[in-house]
């Protein structure tokens, strides 16, 4: 089985009030899990990777034991994906705990990982889930 992990993370202001999405679709491409968040004041990059973090965390608590062939997770931050790629060092002392915490993740979970950026018209119900939470935060 193959699953589908779709996020994003956005800040108004930068840092500012910020948002976070995660979509899950399974091998069927159903969808089997969404969800925002509202995380406070944060910069982009921090929601980007509280994000990611957040799928991350539902994967382990509801698939592990699963057969897994692969997961593929979307992100349309080219920056964490190229870090996350270990492509890019992650030179942002503000981002080295939020890196540290997805790679230990994903380091203990049995299921290759395939990190694949997106331009946002790809990547369309996670942003619109980061801006339902900063909407909701906002106010």
């Amino acid at each position: 089985m193959k699953l589908y992990i779709h996020t994003d993370g956005g800040s108004r202001g930068n840092p500012g009030h910020s948002g976070c999405g995660v979509v899950i679709y399974d091998h069927t491409h159903t969808l089997i899990y969404q969800q925002s968040h509202y995380l406070g004041v944060k910069t982009n990059n921090e929601a980007e990777y509280i994000g990611l973090t957040y799928a991350l965390d539902w994967l382990s608590q509801n698939y592990v034991g699963k057969s897994i062939e692969q997961v593929y997770i979307y992100m349309d931050s080219q920056l964490i994906i190229r870090q996350m790629q270990g492509l890019y060092k992650v030179k942002s002392k503000n981002l080295q705990p939020y890196f540290a915490k997805a790679k230990e993740i994903i380091d203990r979970l049995p299921f290759p990982f395939t990190f694949i950026h997106v331009l946002r018209h790809k990547n369309k119900l996670a942003d619109q889930l980061a801006n339902l939470a900063m909407d909701k935060g906002a106010n």
